[in-house]
């Protein structure tokens, strides 16, 4: 216990660290583009800006998602971090979108851009992308909260470096034009990260089954135990990203108390074996309470 509260700290003082980093290098950037003109190293700023935004959403969810369970939240807060994620997602599209227009408006009316600034404040940049990554790499690995702030980091390394080719462009041959399509490659990331991780983080929301399991499957294995003659009403969801959950109705042909928990842990051990359902709640009947008639596993 003492372990992974010792671990937890150091991941929550990890993020703070990247928030402030994350922070400072969004202001630098606002500054350097204002200066240059440069409207690829302001989207890029607005992108760290998201970036340290996430991060504080996540320190702050993980920190409400330690919360035990209570009166109100029986089953903890652990989808304080999902909530997190559908937040951070949101304002993505919405920056994506922004600066998406604020790149086509530029083709209409462009501007002199500074290029040593834009290469100089483009690197800065780069080295702090690339610390704040490897802060969050490890953690990224168990959450999808913080693995969607890793990407953003990633994808941020990756528009740092298209900016450092617009910026040298510019120096080299005056193409100006490059800073405005490189605007337009990073929002287009920026909506294509948003949109492939929305869907994910609204299924679990909705309580919707784990993408790996199958309901059918579920039944099927849960009806080739012994002592087990239907399985009927059941509902798979995910309490939270690491946890899946079960409820079923279980019709079986004995009596006997003992006969009964028998076969219910045989059930709890193989729906946690093989499906990782780790929470389940399983309500037996006897055929001659005819609850569902025919067995219809619609009822």
């Amino acid at each position: 216990m003492e372990h992974n509260h010792d671990t937890e700290s150091m991941g929550d003082k990890r993020l703070a660290t990247a928030i402030a980093v994350n922070v400072m290098l969004t202001v630098a950037q606002v500054i350097g583009g204002t200066i240059s003109g440069s409207l690829s190293l302001i989207a890029d700023a607005l992108h760290n800006l998201s970036d340290a935004a996430a991060l504080g959403i996540a320190l702050f969810a993980r920190k409400i998602g330690r919360k035990p369970p209570d009166k109100f939240k029986t089953f903890g807060y652990k989808r304080a971090e999902i909530i997190a994620a559908l937040i951070n997602l949101t304002t993505l599209i919405i920056i994506g979108l922004y600066l998406t227009y604020q790149a086509i408006w530029r083709f209409v009316e462009p501007e002199l851009i500074e290029g040593w600034i834009v290469v100089i404040v483009a690197g800065i940049a780069l080295c702090v992308d690339v610390i704040t990554a490897a802060l969050t790499y490890t953690m990224s690995k168990k959450s999808m909260n913080i693995k969607a702030a890793f990407l953003h980091n990633v994808s941020d390394a990756l528009a740092s470096v298209g900016v450092l080719i617009a910026g040298t462009l510019i120096l080299l041959y005056g193409w100006y034009w490059t800073d405005t399509l490189l605007t337009l490659v990073i929002a287009g990331y920026v909506l294509w990260q948003g949109f492939t991780m929305l869907p994910k983080t609204m299924h679990l929301l909705m309580e919707g089954t784990p993408d790996h399991l199958s309901i059918e499957e579920v039944i099927k294995s849960m009806e080739s135990v012994e002592g087990v003659k239907n399985i009927h009403h059941v509902h798979i969801w995910q309490l939270d990203e690491h946890l899946n959950a079960l409820e079923a109705h279980v019709v079986v042909n004995s009596n006997e108390l003992s006969q009964i928990e028998e076969i219910k842990s045989v059930l709890k051990k193989l729906l946690s074996d093989r499906f990782e359902i780790g929470h389940s709640t399983l309500e037996f009947e006897h055929p001659e309470q005819n609850i569902c008639e025919s067995y219809n596993r619609s009822c």
